[in-house]
């Protein structure tokens, strides 16, 4: 099964879904990226984290991920960890 990966820094957040091998990077989102960087003016709240679970979660069905396992990378599923997760269950992916 594919893991959608999530780590966090204080000012940024970054999700990967990656295939079994753990070799290759399917589809990845962060708050470095420009699209996302024009909707959110701090990278490193809740908001920010949201908007990283959608765009993970639109880029998994563009390369037909439906289905993945949530590795939060040894954080607490809490505050931004959450953000992501839920941004991406309410469109589309599967945990």
């Amino acid at each position: 099964m594919v893991r959608l990966t999530v780590y966090r820094t204080n000012s940024h957040i970054y999700a990967q879904i990656i295939d079994e091998t753990g070799s290759k990077v399917l589809a990845s989102a962060s708050t470095l990226e420009a699209e996302v960087r024009a909707d959110v003016s701090n990278g490193g709240n809740v908001a920010a984290a949201a908007v990283v679970g959608k765009r993970i979660a639109e880029k998994a069905k563009a390369a037909g991920i439906s289905t993945v396992a949530f590795d939060r990378s040894g954080f607490k599923y809490h505050g931004r960890m959450k953000a992501v997760a839920d941004a991406a269950r309410e469109h589309g992916l599967v945990f």
